[in-house]
């Protein structure tokens, strides 16, 4: 079971990337959702209940499962990205699929997610999983919300 728990936690293990694990495991989250468009399942747009749910059970499968490795790998390890594979899907609701807005996605995601800025910072407070899990999601929206006024604008 414990093995279970690091293919999750570690996003298949993208983890254990020795260069920026964050980043990994948003590319694995970028290369799902891109999965997701390929054969037209979890769709980000414009109808996007099923993915919203597909977020809401992998957050929540990575929040216990972080719970489980806590103690052996201590607080926020580096090596747990699946928060990273939540926040860029996220990032992604309610937007048209394309390379360009998953690449925008991306990089907004992942500026949000370093920068921690407008109470991103304060969710890692959270004790467990959850504060793991609760700034990328945080970090999510705020992409999001930005992501949202370019497509308008353009």
């Amino acid at each position: 079971m414990k093995q279970l728990h690091i293919l999750i936690v570690t996003t298949f293990g993208a983890g254990f990337s020795p260069f920026a694990p964050g980043t990994a495991g948003a590319m694995v989250g970028c290369l799902f959702l891109w999965v997701f468009n390929q054969f037209a399942i979890f769709p980000t747009y414009p109808n996007p209940l099923f993915f919203i749910v597909l977020i809401l059970v992998v957050a929540l499968i990575g929040i216990y499962s972080t719970n489980q490795l806590e103690k052996e790998w201590g607080k926020d390890p580096s090596k747990v990205v699946v928060d990273e594979l939540v926040g860029v899907w996220i990032t992604m609701v309610f937007v048209p699929f394309s390379w360009l807005n998953l690449a925008l996605a991306f990089g907004l995601f992942r500026f949000f997610d370093i920068a921690k800025p407008l109470g991103i910072r304060k969710m890692e407070n959270f004790k467990g999983g959850i504060g793991v899990m609760a700034d990328d999601v945080l970090a999510g929206i705020y992409a999001n919300l930005v992501l949202q006024l370019i497509l308008y604008f353009l």
